[in-house]
């Protein structure tokens, strides 16, 4: 049972969201986007009652026998445990044998993947950096618009830019506008897609995800959905149809109670994601198109605030709980 704390805490969550994609609705998700970045102290309190959330009640309710109950990061730090070495060269080969059926097979793609002693982990809307507690296994670069504390940098990731070159990410600085390419083995999108009001939004996150990654690197994927399995799996198969056009394969899917859990690799071969999306492009899907089920609900710029706050009925409904 969710404490009285906890549904203050969920509650302000849930409408910040809410009013964020009302705005999006009424006045574009570009210009929504930028208010709400000047919104300074709600996104302050944003930060605080996840970082509250995340600490006191998600993690430690992790740890009892309630399979509703989740880690998400434990759940981040055993898939990348399992895919780096042995998972990466089962998913290498299983890659080269499709190629090769296609006749595009190119020995020159296949390089050792440079992986250092600590795995390269970009953490996007990461709140407080709750990997940094797997510094022996992770070297983390944690960004938020708004951080927790000090051990999170700022930064929009939506106006970051991907460069090719060589930046120093250990640098005593508050602010990064700027990424390497082809950097990182991991980078981890937990709850933060949904975030974001509008799909064009998610696609460009996922479109600057795959040119930070590595070739071989994975794309984490955490978003939260209380219904069954069935209820949105249209919806997850046509992000899958959208990340493999940008050269990605899903090679983990799982859904838990309150959240879908995805990771894609990118592609040593773009055309084995390509691929992907030809056999399935009689399905009705639309490339590049991220929508989430709030993208469909209906908003009338008239309506009480009291109404945009419960309109938000599946999103983050068991926040509490996850």
């Amino acid at each position: 049972m969710a404490s009285e704390e906890q549904k203050e805490l969920a509650n302000f969550i849930k409408s910040l969201h809410t009013n964020l994609r009302t705005n999006a609705k009424i006045h574009g998700a570009d210009t929504a986007w930028e208010s709400h970045k000047q919104q300074k102290q709600v996104l302050e309190k944003y930060a605080k009652y996840m970082e509250t959330l995340a600490i006191k009640y998600w993690e430690p309710n992790s740890d009892n026998q309630d399979k509703t109950a989740f880690s998400r990061i434990k759940w981040c730090v055993q898939e990348c445990e399992e895919y780096f070495p042995v998972g990466l060269q089962y998913h290498r080969q299983r890659e080269i044998e499709i190629i090769k059926k296609i006749g595009k097979f190119d020995s020159q793609n296949v390089v050792s993947n440079n992986m250092l002693d600590k795995l390269r982990l970009l953490d996007v809307g990461s709140c407080y950096n709750p990997f940094k507690a797997h510094d022996n296994l992770f070297k983390v670069t944690a960004i938020d618009l708004c951080p927790a504390n000090v051990n999170v940098k700022k930064c929009d990731f939506l106006k970051v830019d991907c460069v090719n070159s060589n930046i120093n990410l250990e640098d005593d600085v508050h602010e990064i506008k700027q990424l390497p390419a082809e950097t990182f083995d991991i980078i981890v999108f937990s709850l933060l897609l949904e975030y974001l009001p509008s799909s064009d939004q998610r696609v460009l996150c996922c479109t600057k995800a795959y040119k930070l990654l590595k070739s071989e690197g994975i794309l984490i994927i955490i978003t939260p959905d209380s219904k069954h399995v069935g209820a949105n799996a249209k919806l997850m198969k046509s992000w899958r149809y959208t990340l493999s056009n940008l050269g990605f394969m899903r090679i983990k899917y799982e859904k838990l109670a309150h959240v879908h859990c995805l990771i894609f690799r990118k592609c040593l071969y773009p055309e084995v994601g390509h691929r992907w999306v030809e056999m399935h492009q009689n399905d009705g899907f639309t490339l590049n198109v991220l929508n989430i089920p709030q993208d469909f609900v209906k908003f009338d710029e008239n309506v009480t605030d009291e109404i945009k706050e419960n309109c938000d009925s599946s999103l983050f409904t068991e926040l509490p709980l996850i």
